[in-house]
């Protein structure tokens, strides 16, 4: 008899990430979950905890893929998948990008979120723009004679 498929739907793990978003929600947090999965296995969950730790970076797809990581051991994602209850914010997809999460899905978008002040759309519009146009100045500051970090770092055989 062959092994039965324990495989989740994209949908029964949406709809975990948007209970998880209920819970925090009722507990006192932001309305935001998420969930990373690999081939339809829950991996880790997260909630948003930006209040609760004062921590601005406490998304919930964040503390979900900090989650994963420090459970499956590695640094990358390959092949994960996030299942966010609202849109992720720019912070969150580069956090994805980074980690080579393959996809990501999310219930509510920024337009459902913008009346209640819950959109990103706006920190998006300003990534959009290149530096020198955004609101937050980025410029480039190096301290005279600094010039070999990246190269000690190679030397060093750092992976």
């Amino acid at each position: 008899m062959p092994a039965e498929d324990t495989r989740l739907t994209d949908a029964a793990l949406m709809r975990e990430a948007v209970a998880l978003a209920r819970d925090n929600m009722r507990g006192g947090g932001r309305p935001f979950g998420a969930v990373v999965a690999f081939e339809g296995q829950v991996v880790a969950r997260g909630v948003n905890e930006i209040l609760a730790s004062h921590d601005p970076t406490a998304h919930a797809e964040i503390q979900a893929i900090r989650h994963a990581s420090r459970a499956l051991g590695r640094p990358r994602l390959d092949g994960c998948v996030v299942y966010a209850s609202g849109h992720p914010c720019p912070m969150c997809m580069a956090a994805m990008h980074m980690c080579g999460i393959a996809r990501a899905f999310y219930a509510y978008s920024n337009e459902d979120g913008e009346p209640y002040g819950l959109s990103t759309a706006a920190v998006y519009a300003q990534m959009a723009l290149p530096p020198e146009g955004q609101s937050l100045p980025l410029r480039a500051l190096r301290p005279d004679g600094e010039d070999g970090l990246y190269a000690e770092w190679q030397a060093a055989g750092r992976p």
